[in-house]
Formats: C-alpha cells, structure tokens, sequence
C-alpha cells in the first residue's frame, strides 16, 4: 500500500495518518463510503463501483487534484481531497489568490459514532495541508444544505463569504487562513 505522507496524534482518539488513494485498491472501500445515505452531499449514492474507480482514477491523474485515504489507528476511517480551486471545483467563481488550496473531505460511515471524530479529522486534514508552507489559505465550497459541515468548518476557523452558484449545487464559499487555523484550533490538537 501507499506510504503515509502525514501522520497527527490526537490525545483522545490516537494515531491519525494519510496516505495517497489508490484507485484501484480503494475502489471497493471507497464505494461503500460514497455511496452511503450519509454521504448525500458527496454526490455519488447511485455510483457503483467502476464510477467510483473511474472517478478517482481521474483525480489521481489530474495535475490538480489529490486524493487521499485517512487511517486512525491504522484503519480506514476517511477520505480527502486537495485542489486547486483555481483550476478545479471554482476557476472563475472567485478571486483565487496564491498560496490557496481547496479540500474536501468525507469520514466513513460508522454504526458506533465517536464524539469529537469528525472534527479530529478535519483538524487532522487542515493540519496536513497547512505542513505545506506554500498553502496560506484552504478554500471550501460545501453545499448550502449542509449545515452539519458549516459547524464543523466553522469550529476550525473559517469565514463564510457567502453563497457561489456551481452547476451542481449552490456552495458555500468559505475561507480559513493558517493564523485563524491555528488560532482557532489551539488545544484542538495534541
């Protein structure tokens, strides 16, 4: 398998680690987390598998987009996904401005939720972004309707600034700067 690229301890829930997705070897794990009824605004619950594949395959070989599984205690927990916002998800849709990523980013399902997880893996995905000295800001487009992402967005230190029409979906521009990041989550990490 992939060699970890970011590894993130969090004193309560353990080891966090990212490694590249691989498309092929993911694309059945992958299916199962896309195509859950909690993964709504993901856009994939009617994919099968050779879409789901396909899907990343294609994110894998653009020059501008990265995607990522996440292991906490080395088991597969979630998936990320890194951009350009220049390039993919908002070129044109906005003032893109140097040192800018976008990201993405969907926790497995699970029948035994764990309080404080999603927001660990969050912090742990905004944490691996920003080890990038060049990222100065991650820039966020979730769905209007999903009100249980603006919380957890916002519990990391990013503004709103306001509605943007994508031909999916109308999305929730949304910035955070790495000193609002840090500001925000200190003593969120450990």
């Amino acid at each position: 398998m992939s060699e970890i690229v970011f590894t993130r301890t969090d004193a309560r829930l353990g080891e966090f680690a990212v490694r590249p997705l691989d498309p092929d070897a993911d694309a059945e794990l992958l299916h199962g987390w896309v195509t859950h009824p909690k993964a709504t605004f993901w856009m994939m619950r009617d994919a099968d598998v050779a879409r789901v594949r396909e899907e990343y395959r294609a994110i894998t070989r653009h020059p501008h987009h990265d995607a990522f599984v996440g292991l906490v205690n080395g088991r597969p927990s979630f998936l990320a996904e890194r951009y350009d916002p220049a390039h993919v998800e908002l070129a044109g849709l906005y003032d893109a401005a140097d040192g800018d990523v976008g990201m993405h980013f969907l926790c497995a399902p699970s029948d035994t939720p764990v309080h404080g997880f999603t927001l660990a893996v969050i912090t742990t995905v905004m944490e691996m972004l920003f080890a990038d000295p060049a990222v100065q800001r991650v820039v966020v487009e979730p769905d209007v309707r999903n009100t249980a992402v603006h919380a957890l967005n916002a519990a990391v230190g990013f503004d709103v600034v306001g509605p943007v029409e994508k031909p999916e979906k109308t999305a929730l521009l949304s910035f955070c700067g790495r000193d609002r990041f840090l500001a925000t989550t200190r003593g969120v990490s450990a």
